[in-house]
């Protein structure tokens, strides 16, 4: 499984994003969109589940990010609206050979390289 991360940006506070993440080989998995910023842990962000009918969100971004799969062409995106200076960071995309919606990035076996996102006030 290759992952491949990509519509990263400046962008300025309230505006929005939509990363996108390509998907090679088997595509039966949750897939995940995680940050990190210098210095911490990689953060959760969201997952769907392999069917694209379930969807987990962190607090931070409940409300304001969407997480979708085209399984026709092999897809993830995240949309990001109302973007605020603290989602500043790499994101990064990842599967995670599972039935559930799993938040922990230990429980994600794939990944993409990382595209960055910075927010501007």
């Amino acid at each position: 499984v290759q992952l491949q991360a990509s519509g990263g940006g400046s962008v300025q506070v309230g505006e929005s994003l939509r990363l996108s993440c390509s998907v090679s080989g088997r595509t039966s998995y949750a897939m995940g969109w995680f940050r990190q910023v210098p210095g911490k842990e990689r953060e959760f962000v969201a997952v769907i589940g392999e069917n694209g009918y379930r969807t987990d969100y962190a607090d931070s971004v409940k409300g304001r990010f969407t997480i979708s799969r085209d399984g026709a062409a092999n897809r993830v995106y995240l949309q990001m609206n109302s973007l605020e200076p603290e989602d500043t960071a790499v994101y990064y995309c990842a599967a995670a050979y599972s039935l559930g919606l799993p938040r922990a990035a230990r429980d994600h076996a794939y990944w993409g390289q990382g595209t960055q996102v910075t927010v501007s006030s």
